[in-house]
């Protein structure tokens, strides 16, 4: 939103410089993204002075040119050689002094400089008027009647007066400060100064009164409705300073008609609409909602399709605009119009914004509309425009004025505890101090305890009463936020001894947000989501040995044999995935699925339930010039499933997946002693059952269920000061004894220093003996009150090495 400065002072003064109140503005919220400045002139007349001749002589060497003596305030006067016919001894000119860049009005900028001219020195020149862009004769010099001294700058005769164009990021909730009012309501708070609004003046009355009558059909839509009739305008081109207020804001003028609306919606905030009185049938304005499929032609050309929900002004036979967005192009003001028909309505945010999003229409008057504008600002509006009017157009009031506002909109009215602002704030504020910040915002206070002002009142409370344009401000929250925007949140001391009284629990799990997180995360790791299938073919679970094809749910209406059971794994249609990419040269794969799987239980029941698959297959990387390839394996996807699982912050126990026609070798996790998932290298000969004949590793977790078990409360503990040590065992074990095994009985052990546990090396060989593997394992010791010492860290490592002798028959290599 685009506010000018010069404007801006028309409702507030403002003698401090732009950088500050740029600065204030932002501090209250209202955020200045840039700062534009704009002359009335290009170069603003910078180093043009008024200047007086004292001497005039003809050029020794030149018939057409003069040397004078000018006077500019310095010490000496300036020898400026000037060839205007009309140049004199007396007279008071302008003069471009040297280094002046000056912009005339027609071909290139230029600067003036010391110059020698036909042999004579030239120190400046006296200026025509489009030789600075003021015109566009060149008859000869601006010769000026003035008494102001020699020396004055030209910007100061000429009036001219420099605009800075400000830039707002205004957010979506601070529609009151959609104009230049409504950012000076923000700076009468913030700076304690008064405003003032532009003055209404008597409007002339046409000696006959137009018939003119208003209906609302839909109050709810249009809570209020004001108009008047205006004739004897002349619709001609607006002055220059209407002109240029717009400009500055980045409109372009229209008529003088449709830019007092302008005018008047950008600088207190109320959107207005002319029609012209001509087109308006029986002199009567409805306010409805047309049939659907009605049409209508809007101002840019456009024929829109009413949905039967949109809000229309109609008179008596036709819809005349679209109400609170766009006008008609039948109703439009056109330079024939003499007698105006102007709108001031209030219409219902949520009604403006349905309407406008149907029509894919954003104007600056459905902007103020679909946030919410002032309802008891209509009448005033509407009694400016006339003023306007009659001052710019010469029209007359040939109407009474029309109010339709059955349901008037009450200020809200609650009540604010002193305690609560206090710890919102999170410093105790002068009482008076908040009243009177409120009551500049226009939110009005009444003191329920009169023993408010001091710390004795602190318990104490107030009302406030707050007008309907403040859409923003709806409780006591709110209430303490503006409080804090205007006193500045930088002026709030931070205590050593600031406290929370309220801390926000975690939310609530969500299935399909975890889901999504978890997707971002696989696919950061080079994992491609699949989204498969879920019916497939009876013969896939009788093929895996492991799967009850009684449990098959059966479709009832088949399309082929292939596709006539629900599937029981994610695993069927994972291959066939593998397969479809395989067959078009992409073997290197990671594959992950979100889907259900479905089986039938005892009485005609089903079960289907969420699971998530990964695949593995192929290299870990396409072939390059940097390192060489390697092949997939079954501990890179062991690794990416513990990664999800302690994300989920739970605790699997690991167990041996026994070999099936499904799975070579695997692990089962387990919680509370119920499979929720498995790793695996998918058996060869199943493979081949779907044509893939590269190693395929495979993991499936129960999503569902492990999304019940999901700690979405994060512990944490402090860091330990003391060193953490290591230990290392080299444990002779029987072949089917696993790591799991290993782990399992150190934290029996020990749970309290015992930190992590982790095998480093794995060996078999003949000279351990048959049915024997060797693991090196490594212990890392820590404890959170003291340093370990030796005796401490060699009692844990003999309770260690007798359990394993104990539990394991293990053999410790030394």
């Amino acid at each position: 939103m685009k506010i000018s400065l010069s404007w801006l002072k028309e409702f507030i003064a403002l003698p401090e410089p732009i950088e500050e109140v740029a600065a204030l503005l932002t501090r209250s919220g209202l955020e200045v993204e840039h700062i534009e400045a704009v002359e009335q002139i290009k170069g603003g007349l910078a180093g043009l002075v008024i200047g007086q001749v004292l001497t005039c002589e003809r050029h020794p060497n030149a018939d057409k040119l003069s040397v004078t003596t000018v006077d500019v305030g310095a010490e000496e006067p300036l020898h400026i050689v000037c060839g205007a016919p009309n140049v004199a001894a007396g007279q008071k000119v302008i003069v471009a002094t040297v280094g002046a860049m000056l912009y005339p009005s027609e071909g290139e900028p230029f600067q003036i400089k010391k110059s020698k001219i036909r042999g004579e020195a030239s120190e400046g020149m006296i200026c025509a008027e489009d030789e600075i862009g003021l015109g566009q004769s060149h008859a000869g010099i601006m010769v000026l009647e003035t008494a102001l001294v020699n020396g004055t700058p030209a910007a100061k005769y000429f009036n001219l007066e420099n605009d800075y164009v400000i830039e707002i990021g205004l957010t979506p909730n601070r529609s009151d400060a959609a104009s230049h009012f409504g950012l000076a309501r923000d700076l009468r708070a913030l700076l304690g100064r008064a405003t003032c609004m532009p003055q209404l003046t008597e409007v002339p009355k046409a000696f006959a009164e137009l018939p003119i009558s208003v209906v609302i059909n839909d109050t709810d839509a249009c809570p209020r409705y004001a108009g008047l009739v205006m004739t004897g305008v002349k619709v001609v081109p607006s002055p220059e300073w209407l002109q240029k207020r717009l400009r500055a804001i980045g409109l372009n003028p229209i008529n003088n008609i449709v830019d007092i609306t302008n005018y008047i919606l950008h600088g207190i905030g109320q959107p207005l609409h002319a029609f012209d009185y001509s087109k308006i049938a029986g002199g009567q304005i409805i306010v409805q909602k047309p049939e659907a499929g009605t049409q209508f032609i809007t101002l840019d050309g456009a024929t829109r399709t009413l949905n039967g929900d949109n809000l229309m002004i109609c008179d008596a036979e036709k819809p005349l605009a679209i109400a609170g967005v766009f006008g008609g192009a039948e109703s439009g003001i056109t330079a024939e119009t003499n007698t105006i028909f102007i709108e001031s309505a209030y219409f219902q945010p949520s009604s403006v914004r349905k309407t406008a999003q149907h029509f894919s229409l954003k104007t600056d008057a459905s902007f103020r509309y679909e946030r919410g504008t002032d309802p008891n600002i209509c009448v005033y509006a509407l009694q400016l425009a006339a003023t306007l009017v009659a001052e710019i157009a010469g029209g007359a009031v040939a109407s009474t004025s029309i109010d339709v506002y059955p349901k008037p909109i009450e200020n809200r009215v609650f009540e604010v505890k002193y305690a609560y602002l206090d710890t919102i704030i999170g410093t105790y504020l002068d009482r008076e101090l908040i009243h009177s910040i409120l009551n500049n915002l226009d939110i009005a206070t009444e003191v329920i305890d009169e023993g408010m002002y001091g710390h004795q009142g602190f318990e104490n409370s107030f009302k406030v009463s707050v007008p309907p344009y403040r859409v923003d401000v709806t409780g006591p929250a709110d209430i303490a936020e503006e409080i804090i925007r205007i006193y500045g949140i930088d002026n709030i001391p931070l205590r050593s001894d600031m406290a929370t009284a309220f801390i926000s629990p975690f939310p609530k799990v969500d299935n399909d947000t975890m889901q999504y997180s978890f997707s971002n995360q696989l696919a950061a790791l080079g994992y491609v989501e699949m989204m498969n299938n879920s019916l497939c073919s009876p013969v896939y679970s009788a093929l895996t040995g492991v799967l009850n094809p009684d449990e098959d749910v059966d479709i009832l209406n088949p399309i082929s044999e292939e596709l006539s059971v629900m599937r029981q794994s994610l695993l069927f249609s994972a291959l066939q995935t593998v397969l479809h990419n395989v067959n078009r040269r992409q073997q290197n794969l990671k594959l992950f699925e979100f889907g259900k799987v479905y089986r039938k239980k005892e009485a005609g029941k089903y079960e289907e339930e969420r699971m998530l698959s990964l695949v593995l297959t192929g290299n870990m990387q396409a072939e390059t010039w940097l390192s060489e390839t390697e092949p997939s394996s079954f501990h890179q996807l062991q690794q990416v499933v513990n990664n999800l699982i302690q994300r989920l912050r739970l605790e699997v126990s690991l167990h041996t997946l026994p070999s099936s026609d499904m799975y070579h070798f695997g692990l089962e996790l387990q919680m509370n002693k119920r499979r929720v998932g498995l790793i695996g290298l998918v058996n060869t000969a199943f493979a081949k059952h779907f044509e893939v004949k590269q190693p395929v590793y495979y993991a499936e977790l129960h999503w569902e269920y492990l999304l019940k078990k999901y700690k979405p409360e994060l512990k944490v503990k402090e860091i330990s000061k003391f060193p953490e040590v290591r230990r290392d065992l080299s444990l002779v074990l029987n072949t089917d004894t696993t790591f799991a095994d290993v782990e399992r009985i150190a934290f029996a052990t020990d749970k309290k220093i015992l930190q992590k546990v982790n095998v480093f090396d794995v060996y078999q060989g003949e000279n351990l003996g048959e049915g024997k593997k060797s693991y090196s394992v490594s212990y890392f010791l820590q404890d959170a009150t003291q340093t370990l010492n030796d005796a401490v860290i060699d009692g844990l490592m003999d309770k260690l090495i007798a359990a394993y002798e104990k539990q394991l028959n293990a053999i410790i290599r030394k």
